[in-house]
C-alpha cells in the first residue's frame, strides 16, 4: 500500500525542513521568519498534496513554494523601503556595509551558514545547540529535551528566545570569519555531534536509525575540516562521525530491529569510511600540540571497534582507559556509564557494577534508559537473573524508541525461566 499524502508529507517535511530554512534564510536574512516560511510550505502542502497527489519531487516542491513565499516577502519589503525613501529622499544616505571577503573561506552552504547563524555567541551555548537542533536537525522539542536530558519546556523556552534573540540583534546569515569564527567553533562541533548522535540512534519514533540526519552531520564535519585544517577537535569529530558511520548497514537487521555491537556482521562495516576515519583521526594527532580533545577521544575509542576484526579481539582495557581520560576532559554521567560498561569488558561485571551503581542518584540519568539497561546485562552476566529482568522492563519502559523498546522487552522476556 501507497503511504497517504499526510504520511509522506511529515516524512519528506523531517528530512527537507532543514534544508529549505537555511535556503530561505539566505533569502530573508532571519532563521525564525524562515521557519515560519518553511511552516507556511508544509501547510500548503497539507492542502494540496491530498487533493493533487505528492509530487514527483516532494522536497523540491516545498523549497519553490517557500521561497515564493519569501520572494513575495522580500518585494513587501522593497515596496514599503521605496515608499520610505520617496519620503525621506533628502535625507543623507547611510553607508554600504563592507562586502564579505572572497577566496578560499567563502563557503556556498546554506546548511553550514545556518548552523553557525544559530550558534552566534549572543546566545547562551545550550539555546544555541537548541535552536541548531530544531533548524538544522529537524528535531522536535521533546527529541532536543532527550537529547540534552533536561525537561521539555526548558528546550521551548530556548528556542523560542533564541530567535528572538537573533531577529532583536540582527544577527547576520553567514559564516563568520577570523577570531567570531572561531569562537562559534564549539558550539558548532557540539550541534554537528549531536545531531548525529540523533539519527545513529533516534531518541523516538518507530526508526532506530535516521540516516539522513547522520549524512548531515558527517557532511558537515567533512566541510568544517577543509575550512579549518589546523583544527585539532574538527579532524577528531570528523573521525568519530566517520568511525561510527562506517556500522551502520550492520546496526539493523531486515526488519529494522537493533543489532548489538557484539551480534554484528562486521563484514557489513564500511572500510572505506573506517578508513577516512583513520586518516582524520592522524590529523587530529598531527594538528594537536597537547593533550587530545574530547571528540578526538571518543574518536580513538570507536577507532578500537571499527579495527577489531571480532568482538572478542577488542581492546577493552584501552577503551577503559581512554573512557577515564574523557571523563577528566569531559566529565559527564554519560561518560561515566560508557567507562562502566568498558570496565565490565575488561574486569568483569562486578567492579562495573559499582561504578554503575553510584550513579543511580544522578539527576541527569533519573529517566535515561540506558543506565537499567546497562545495569540489567551487568546483573544477567552476574546471574542475578530477577533483578536483570526488572531493570530491563524498567529500562523498555523508559525508552522512547520503539524499536529500543522491543529489544529491551525481548531482553526482559529472554531472562523468563
Amino acid at each position: 500500500m501507497e503511504p497517504q499524502p499526510t504520511e509522506a508529507l511529515e516524512t519528506v517535511f523531517r528530512l527537507e525542513s532543514p534544508r529549505v530554512i537555511a535556503g530561505v534564510a539566505r533569502l530573508v536574512r532571519d532563521v525564525g521568519i524562515a521557519e515560519e516560511l518553511t511552516q507556511d510550505a508544509l501547510v500548503a502542502a497539507l492542502e494540496q498534496w491530498p487533493r493533487d497527489g505528492v509530487p514527483d519531487n516532494p522536497g523540491a516542491w516545498l523549497m519553490a513554494t517557500a521561497r515564493r513565499r519569501a520572494v513575495d516577502l522580500i518585494r513587501r519589503r522593497e515596496n514599503y523601503a521605496r515608499k520610505l525613501a520617496e519620503i525621506g529622499r533628502d535625507l543623507p544616505t547611510a553607508a554600504a556595509p563592507p562586502e564579505e571577503p572572497a577566496g578560499p573561506d567563502d563557503i556556498d552552504d546554506d546548511l553550514l551558514r545556518l548552523v553557525f547563524t544559530a550558534c552566534h555567541p549572543v546566545l547562551s551555548a545550550e539555546a544555541r545547540i537548541a535552536l541548531t537542533l530544531r533548524l538544522l536537525g529537524g528535531l522536535t522539542t521533546p527529541e532536543i529535551a532527550r537529547a540534552f536530558l533536561v525537561p521539555e519546556p526548558t528546550v521551548a523556552q530556548r528556542i523560542v528566545r533564541a530567535k528572538r534573540t537573533l531577529a532583536t540583534r540582527n544577527v547576520a546569515f553567514e559564516v563568520p570569519y577570523g577570531q567570531d569564527r572561531a569562537a562559534r567553533l564549539g558550539s558548532v562541533l557540539e550541534v554537528i555531534y549531536l545531531i548525529f548522535n540523533e539519527g545513529y540512534a533516534a531518541t523516538a519514533g518507530d526508526d532506530w536509525l535516521r540516516p539522513a540526519l547522520c549524512e548531515d552531520a558527517l557532511r558537515l564535519a567533512r566541510v568544517l575540516c577543509a575550512l579549518m585544517p589546523k583544527e585539532p577537535e574538527v579532524h577528531g569529530l570528523a573521525a568519530l562521525l566517520e568511525f561510527q558511520a562506517s556500522r551502520t548497514a550492520a546496526r539493523t537487521g531486515p526488519g529494522g530491529a537493533p543489532v548489538l555491537l557484539k551480534d554484528q556482521n562486521r563484514r557489513r562495516w564500511n572500510r572505506m569510511l573506517i578508513a577516512r576515519g583513520i586518516t582524520a583521526l592522524d590529523r587530529a594527532h598531527t594538528a594537536g600540540s597537547g593533550a587530545p580533545g574530547p571528540y578526538a577521544l571518543q574518536a580513538a575509542i570507536a577507532a578500537c571497534h571499527a579495527t577489531a576484526f571480532t568482538y572478542e579481539e577488542t581492546d577493552w582495557p584501552r577503551i577503559a582507559t581512554l573512557y577515564g581520560l574523557l571523563a577528566a576532559r569531559a566529565p559527564s554521567p554519560v561518560v561515566e556509564l560508557n567507562r562502566a560498561v568498558a570496565v565490565s569488558m575488561a574486569e568483569g561485571p562486578a567492579p562495573a557494577l559499582i561504578l554503575v551503581d553510584a550513579l543511580a542518584a544522578e539527576p541527569a540519568l533519573r529517566d535515561y534508559h540506558l543506565l537499567p539497561s546497562v545495569r540489567g546485562d551487568l546483573l544477567l552476566r552476574l546471574g542475578r537473573v530477577a533483578e536483570a529482568r526488572t531493570e530491563f522492563e524498567r529500562a523498555a519502559s523508559l525508552a522512547r524508541n520503539e524499536r529500543e523498546r522491543e529489544l529491551l522487552t525481548r531482553r526482559a522476556r529472554g531472562t523468563d525461566g
